[in-house]
């Protein structure tokens, strides 16, 4: 028989084809494959199969689209995206499906199968093209086409993806600093040996100019940024950590420069070379910490579709274009499956849309002729035109994400202890170098300058600076080896206190997917409406799919907000909602009892009748996570306040709060983006307070908590408004992030405590007389290595199978919680 023959393998791919298919000619496992192939062929690009081959990459299905990709046509589009030159334009473009170097040669053979296409380079590990083409010889929109034909589809670039170019100079300046340090040090080692074995005068003295000569470059143009400082310091009148950084640098290397020249003395080029290598290294780490979050436009990129199909009336058939061009009172198609690109009223047809990245409801709701609709929410039953009353960031969505914006602007960056010492300390040691310079010239003017640079060099804030930067990126570090990722040390400040948390509930304490939760009656009747949800993009019908293996249907028919029916097996089944499924069938008290009950529960229940009797029953709900229990019992043992704050029903909302064990008034629904923006608001006025998030809906709220956490699986909105992003499924990271938090403050107070000590003790023997030059340089990076010691030793989120025995306030946290929780099925 033909189906015991082996699949083929796809022509394209190399995937098993589907039996049934002809033997004759290639064989393809989708449309996409077959469509990608002819292209290759027609273009005379087969080499693509051997050089894949040859890079032994896995089987891919091929990704074709079809689109037209018109709106890079539009002039909205072009003038917002594209880089405009005398002879040529330029656009940098992000292809789906790129995965090895065969489709690095296909993409970058572009110029020679696209008349008009000058040059196509592209980025592998980001899979960005960078293309150049004639806009009089060819369009963009026959470029995207001919990509997408190839199994590329583009789309713009995210702002995300460009360099960061404070990054790459200070890790240049790094770079360079660290080359000459390393010359400087070997040098300076010859001369220190040479003091001990009477080196000749000429000799010492060509090694110290060749130093001098050598830390220039690194004096004058690595440590540029600090003079930066300096004089950013100077315009706000306020005393920064750069002002005695670049006093003991530059007063280092003038008194080494001075004893060179006068033959005598000792000479600190390797400490101030050190010194600016070590301090360029810090401000790197200090920057790569404060990278913010991307401005509203390139958030709305994220959510909303890049363009829309605009009407010029109902009965248009319509033409894409960018979003850019889109104003209100215009009418926008939307087909089933895509997302809603502005705010606006239906004009025409009947569908239900999914609105849990704005709203956080689990279930669709339909939307008719009058009905709002939302930009970044997503239509699911039917085509619908919409005339847009609010386009780009008038939208909803987009006043949002500028409040998620002005939030982030406002809050202020890490202020540890050590921010708060800083300035003091700076402007102590600058008083304490003045003194020491006017006693030790009343006392022995030729002392005076040796002594007042070993305060300087010695005092020098670099320990106490990076105290607090270098125990926080230790345990980032570490946070993310464990899947936890946290923008700032600011959060871990916060989270290691105590105060209100508030959690979201769909996909944050649930699964934020709807599936069958409980099921009643024939079994046969549960599979047979399986077969007949099997084309649906509902996400009831999603669920019900589960219940039963693809059976051939015929004559289905949906009704908008209410069913399906049609024939699986030779008999008719009708799938849907229980009341409207009782109006068609002979009715079951028992099964719709039940079917009331699950409704109470906060379930969705759908009712099953075959050929007139209904004779099933199941119910669709969002399932709560396995470890949210153990993780809310958890953190109120260490002194949190939980809530649930959610866009859910209530009957919803109440019902995961009861299985969780918290108490009913503090656990809110039907809370929109706005209100949920209002209680984070009202609650930081009166302490700590921790949102735990997923949507867009939660991006306001988590910007404007003290932290924001964003979980797994939920929207880029949200993840960039956060201070923490979780990328493991559950919440009991939050768990695990509030007990590194609280061992990262810790180690953050003994450091500076350390430092303090050390440069009290420093300043003491310098003015007194028994610290030289020679031995601060000694002591300066010692205080430095003593603080690395402690931040890599720190207790902030260490291997839980290290072996060192917890803390009693992290005991309460590791003990509160059970390793699971079984959660009671609904019923």
């Amino acid at each position: 028989m033909a189906s015991d023959r082996p699949p083929s393998p796809c022509a394209h791919c190399g995937l098993p084809v589907v039996a049934g298919q002809a033997d004759a000619g290639p064989q393809f496992c989708c449309a996409a494959c077959e469509t990608v192939y002819g292209a290759l062929r027609s273009d005379g690009l087969e080499q693509f199969y051997a050089a894949r081959d040859a890079c032994a990459v896995a089987p891919q299905p091929a990704r074709s689209t079809g689109r037209d990709y018109a709106e890079f046509d539009d002039p909205a589009f072009a003038a917002a995206h594209i880089q405009q030159q005398p002879d040529r334009s330029t656009v940098s473009l992000v292809l789906d499906g790129v995965h090895c170097a065969a489709c690095l040669w296909i993409v970058e053979r572009l110029p020679h199968v696209v008349p008009g296409v000058v040059d196509s380079r592209l980025d592998l590990p980001r899979a960005t093209v960078h293309l150049a083409w004639n806009p009089d010889v060819v369009a963009l929109s026959a470029i995207a086409r001919r990509l997408d034909r190839f199994g590329y589809p583009p789309h713009l670039a995210r702002a995300g993806d460009r360099d960061d170019r404070e990054v790459r100079d200070l890790i240049l300046r790094g770079g360079v600093a660290w080359a000459i340090s390393a010359n400087v040090m070997m040098l300076s080692v010859t001369d220190y040996v040479g003091a001990w074995s009477d080196m000749d005068a000429a000799t010492t003295h060509y090694l110290r100019s060749v130093c001098a000569v050598l830390t220039l470059p690194s004096l004058l143009w690595a440590a540029r940024p600090f003079y930066e400082g300096v004089r950013a310091s100077w315009t706000v009148r306020r005393l920064h950590m750069d002002v005695p950084i670049a006093l003991g640098i530059v007063a280092g290397y003038a008194g080494g420069l001075w004893n060179v020249a006068r033959g005598d003395g000792p000479v600190w080029f390797d400490s101030v070379a050190s010194l600016i290598f070590l301090l360029l290294a810090g401000r790197l780490l200090q920057t790569l910490q404060r990278r913010r979050s991307q401005r509203v436009a390139e958030l709305l990129f994220c959510l909303a579709p890049g363009s829309a199909r605009k009407l010029d009336r109902l009965d248009d058939h319509g033409r894409d274009v960018s979003i850019a061009s889109l104003v209100p009172g215009d009418l926008v198609a939307v087909r089933a499956g895509d997302s809603f690109a502005v705010d606006g009223v239906v004009a025409e047809g009947r569908s239900t849309v999914d609105r849990a990245l704005l709203s956080g409801e689990s279930r669709p709701v339909a939307v008719g002729p009058g009905d709002l609709v939302f930009a970044g929410t997503t239509n699911l039953g039917a085509r619908l035109v919409v005339r847009a009353t609010a386009a780009g960031e008038t939208t909803r969505m987009g006043q949002l994400l500028r409040a998620v914006d002005e939030a982030l602007v406002r809050k202020a960056p890490i202020v540890a202890l050590a921010d708060a010492i800083v300035g003091r300390f700076v402007f102590a040691v600058l008083g304490l170098a003045t003194l020491t310079a006017a006693l030790w010239l009343a006392i022995d003017p030729s002392l005076a300058l040796d002594h007042t640079v070993a305060l300087l060099v010695a005092t020098c804030p670099c320990a106490l600076g990076l105290a607090t930067p270098l125990a926080v990126h230790v345990a980032l570090g570490r946070a993310a080896r464990q899947g936890i990722y946290v923008k700032g040390g600011d959060a871990l400040e916060a989270l290691a206190g105590k105060g209100t948390i508030y959690f979201d509930k769909t996909g944050t304490l649930t699964q934020g997917r709807l599936s069958v939760v409980a099921q009643a009656g024939d079994g046969q009747a549960l599979q047979w409406a399986a077969a007949l949800e099997a084309e649906s993009a509902h996400p009831v019908a999603a669920a019900l799919r589960t219940l039963g293996p693809a059976q051939p249907t015929r004559d289905v028919q949906a009704s908008t907000g209410a069913g399906v029916r049609g024939m699986v097996a030779g008999h008719l089944v009708v799938v849907g909602r229980p009341a409207w499924v009782a109006h068609q069938a002979t009715a079951a008290p028992g099964l719709l009892d039940r079917c009331a009950h699950w409704a109470e529960r906060g379930h969705t229940p759908v009712a099953i009748a075959v050929d007139g009797q209904l004779c099933a029953a199941a119910a669709v709900g969002d399932a709560v996570r396995p470890d949210a229990q153990p993780a809310l019992s958890a953190l109120q043992a260490a002194g949190w306040q939980v809530r649930v704050l959610s866009g859910d029903h209530s009957a919803a909302v109440a019902a995961v709060a009861r299985s969780l064990g918290i108490d009913g008034s503090c656990a809110q629904g039907d809370a929109t983006p706005e209100r949920k923006l209002e209680v984070i608001r009202t609650a930081a006025a009166l302490g700590p307070v921790v949102m735990v998030g997923d949507g867009v809906n939660d991006a306001a709220a988590l910007a404007a908590a003290t932290v924001g956490i964003h979980v797994h699986g939920g929207a880029e909105a949200g993840l960039r408004a956060a201070d923490v992003f979780l990328t493991r499924p559950g919440v009991g990271g939050v768990v695990e992030l509030v007990q590194g938090a609280r061992g990262t403050l810790q180690t953050i107070r003994k450091s500076i405590g350390l430092s303090l000590g050390y440069n009290v003790v420093c300043v003491a023997l310098a003015m007194s007389g028994w610290l030289s030059p020679l031995v601060a340089a000694v002591l300066m990076p010692l205080s430095s290595l003593a603080v690395v010691s402690l931040a890599l030793r720190g207790r902030g989120f260490r291997d839980p199978m290290a072996g060192t025995a917890p803390e009693a306030q992290d005991a309460t946290l590791a003990t509160a919680a059970p390793a699971a929780v079984e959660v009671a099925p609904w019923s």
